[in-house]
C-alpha cells in the first residue's frame, strides 16, 4: 500500500495531516509551497491567444478551490507526490479555460507546433522560446525579441516532441528528473538522458542559424 511518507517530504506529510484535521492555516500553507512552481506550469502551458484575458496567478488560486475540495480523495489514494498532483488539478483546470475560452479554435495552433500531449494542455515552443529569451522592455528590443523568439521557436520545432516536453518540465517546470519520469512514464535514466540530448540539439540547431542563437 502506498503511503503518504512514500510519496511527500515529512513537513509535507505533517501539513497535509494538519489539514486533513480541518487546519485552514495548514492547508494555506501547504498550497503556498507551491504555488510559484505551478504558476510557471501555467504559463507555459496557457494558449497565447488567452494571455491577455487570463493570468497564470488567478489560474493557479481558482485550482486551489478544486484542490481544498478533492484534498480527501488524494488521501485516500495518494498515488503521486502532492506536487505532481496539485500540478495535475491545476492542469485540468486549464484545460477547462480553454475548451471554455477555444472550444473548436483548441486545434488551430497557427504556425505553432504543440508538444506532448498528455492529461494537460501541451507546452508550446512559442511560450518555451519566450521563456528561454527573457523579458525586453524597450521597443526596439521588443522587435529583436519577437525575431529571436520566432528563431528559437523553429529550433524548438525540429526536436522530438517527446525530448520538448522533457525540457519544458525540467528546464522551465523545475521538476526533478524522478518527477519527470513519472508524469512521462519512463524510466528516470531514459528521462535524464532525453533532457540533456534535446538541451544538446536546441545548442546546435541555434548555432546553425544565421547569425548565431543571438541574433546578427
Amino acid at each position: 500500500m502506498v503511503t503518504l511518507m512514500d510519496n511527500n517530504s515529512a513537513e509535507s506529510v505533517g501539513l497535509i495531516e494538519r489539514a486533513r484535521a480541518g487546519d485552514r492555516a495548514a492547508l494555506n500553507a501547504l498550497l503556498a509551497r507551491h504555488r510559484d512552481r505551478l504558476r510557471r506550469m501555467v504559463e507555459i502551458r496557457l494558449d497565447t491567444r488567452l494571455q491577455a484575458r487570463l493570468d497564470a496567478s488567478d489560474v493557479v488560486q481558482d485550482a486551489y478551490v478544486d484542490v481544498a475540495g478533492r484534498l480527501d480523495e488524494y488521501l485516500r489514494d495518494p498515488k503521486l507526490p502532492l506536487f505532481l498532483w496539485l500540478r495535475l488539478v491545476v492542469g485540468e483546470r486549464l484545460l477547462r479555460l480553454h475548451r471554455y475560452h477555444l472550444g473548436a479554435q483548441m486545434r488551430d495552433a497557427g504556425r505553432e507546433v504543440a508538444l506532448f500531449r498528455g492529461a494537460l494542455p501541451a507546452a508550446s515552443s512559442a511560450a518555451l522560446a519566450a521563456q528561454l529569451l527573457g523579458r525586453f522592455t524597450s521597443p526596439t528590443q521588443a522587435v529583436v525579441r519577437a525575431e529571436r523568439i520566432l528563431r528559437v521557436q523553429e529550433a524548438l520545432n525540429t526536436l522530438d516532441p517527446i525530448d520538448r516536453e522533457v525540457l519544458s518540465l525540467r528546464h522551465f517546470e523545475e521538476l526533478t528528473a524522478a518527477e519527470a519520469a513519472q508524469v512521462l512514464g519512463i524510466a528516470e535514466s531514459a528521462a535524464a538522458k532525453r533532457y540533456f540530448r534535446a538541451l544538446k540539439r536546441l545548442k546546435e540547431v541555434l548555432a546553425a542559424m544565421p547569425g548565431g542563437p543571438e541574433g546578427a
